[in-house]
């Protein structure tokens, strides 16, 4: 399962992978989006396995939240 959203100019893109113990894995991969201003893309961050979690939803909602948190406190 995964979920997308743009965020200050960043796309987030969460995923849950299902681990062979049944649990999910939070990942995540965050980049730049290019803009009108000359802001140009950059290369994605990937973060994997930042938690782990019994249901997608759990992993998918931690991700996000990661995610968003991250590109914050970039300013």
């Amino acid at each position: 399962m995964n979920r997308q959203l743009h965020h200050k100019g960043y796309a987030v893109a969460a995923a849950a992978q299902r681990m062979q113990n049944g649990l999910f894995a939070a990942n995540l991969t965050i980049e730049r989006r290019a803009n009108a201003g000359g802001v140009k893309p950059t290369e994605p961050y990937s973060f994997h396995a930042l938690d782990y979690f019994h249901d997608e939803e759990g992993a998918l909602d931690y991700a996000t939240r990661w995610g968003l948190i991250w590109i914050d406190d970039r300013g």
